[in-house]
C-alpha cells in the first residue's frame, strides 16, 4: 500500500484516502495551439517502468492537490511537495538520484 505525507495538512494517508490524478508536470496547451500540440497534450504520457512524478488529491483530509515521486516498480515513495511546484525539488531528485544512479526523466534529470 502507497502512503504518502501531505505537504499541506502533513498527515501520512494511505492510498485510500488519496485520489490519483495522473502525470505531474504537463505543459499544459490552450487557445491558440496547434492540433498536434494539444493531442500530445492530452494523450501523450511517459508512463515509465521506474520512477514516475504524479498528482494526486488529499480527499479525505484538506482536499488539496499535491505532486508525488515514487516507483512504479518497488512502490517506493521518494517524497511529495505542494501542486504549486513547477519542478521536483532538488532534495527529492537528489534522493531518487542516490538510489537510482541512472535514472534520468525529461528535464529533471
Amino acid at each position: 500500500m502507497l502512503i504518502f505525507e501531505c505537504p499541506y495538512c502533513g498527515v501520512l494517508a494511505d492510498e485510500t484516502d488519496l485520489a490519483a490524478g495522473g502525470e505531474a508536470h504537463l505543459k499544459r496547451f490552450g487557445p491558440g495551439s496547434t492540433d498536434d500540440e494539444f493531442e500530445a497534450y492530452l494523450f501523450n504520457r511517459e508512463n515509465p517502468k521506474g520512477v514516475h512524478f504524479e498528482r494526486w488529491r488529499h480527499i479525505n483530509g484538506c482536499g488539496k492537490w499535491f505532486n508525488a515521486a515514487r516507483c512504479t516498480i518497488t512502490m517506493e515513495v521518494f517524497g511529495t511537495y505542494p501542486a504549486q511546484t513547477l519542478e521536483p525539488p532538488t532534495e527529492i531528485t537528489n534522493n531518487i538520484s542516490i538510489k537510482r544512479p541512472v535514472w534520468k526523466w525529461k528535464e529533471f534529470s
